[in-house]
């Protein structure tokens, strides 16, 4: 296995590190019409066709990938959509989450542009659904947080770190009728270093309701965020240390 073989495959988004080793020999099936990827949920993802078409290489090395293979529920063939040259999917894995509340899985991912950088995209079965706009520069990133309705008003919202080793500013998108619309940001936040192949933290609940954990700007303070339908709090919950920080402040420990 080389360096294409990095990130992940057939996982759901949940915890605080997500990378597993990826044949690049995996055969791909043929992509899907319309009409078949209609009827069937989407139930797992992975992303395929590694390229070095974009070499940024802010996750470690300069593969990143072509193309998301979906698993659609109730059948073993697999859809596959495949993003134009100009474009990449720069990610650790795609995220399968019920974003729009009809009851059927979308895919959350992070793609990135030749010349604008990164955005976030939502994808269903046909296609794409939702993005927010590109960062605007090229080798400019962002690494998501939580997807979630996080102040209870039976709507998702996606927050992700905007360029985490540069702006470090966390950023709140609701998605509503369609479309992602930016509520709310904070900076002074960060969750990935140039090079880590994971992406840190995530969302828990320890009894108080949702909280995003990621870490202070300057990596010496765990920070516990929430979010009240408007404005984002953000409070020290402990020293960084490593990864195992990350992951008992994500137990509520």
């Amino acid at each position: 296995m080389g360096a294409g073989a990095r990130r992940l495959a057939w996982q759901v988004w949940g915890g605080c590190v997500r990378h597993a080793l990826m044949a690049l020999s995996a055969l791909l099936a043929p992509v899907a019409t319309p009409a078949f990827a209609a009827d069937g949920a989407i139930v797992a993802a992975r992303y395929v066709e590694p390229t070095t078409r974009y070499s940024h290489g802010v996750l470690g090395d300069a593969i990143e990938h072509g193309a998301l293979e979906l698993h659609l529920d109730g059948t073993t063939k697999r859809t596959v959509i495949r993003l134009p040259q100009e474009r990449v999917f720069e990610d650790t894995e795609p995220r399968v989450v019920d974003v729009d509340g009809d009851g059927r899985s979308e895919v959350v991912v992070v793609e990135s542009h030749q010349d604008e950088g990164a955005r976030l995209a939502i994808y269903n079965a046909e296609g794409l659904f939702a993005t927010t706009p590109y960062i605007g520069t090229r080798n400019r990133w962002l690494a998501p947080i939580a997807i979630a309705d996080m102040d209870g008003d039976g709507l998702v919202e996606l927050a992700y770190i905007d360029r985490p080793h540069l702006a470090k500013t966390l950023r709140i998108w609701r998605f509503e009728s369609g479309t992602l619309s930016e509520v709310t940001a904070l900076e002074g936040l960060t969750n990935h270093r140039i090079g880590e192949r994971d992406i840190a933290g995530g969302l828990r609940d320890c009894g108080f309701g949702p909280e995003m954990i990621v870490a202070s700007g300057d990596w010496r303070q765990l920070m516990a965020v929430t979010f009240d339908g408007a404005s984002l709090s953000a409070r020290e919950i402990g020293a960084h240390k490593n990864r195992a920080s990350f992951a008992k402040a994500l137990a509520c420990k």
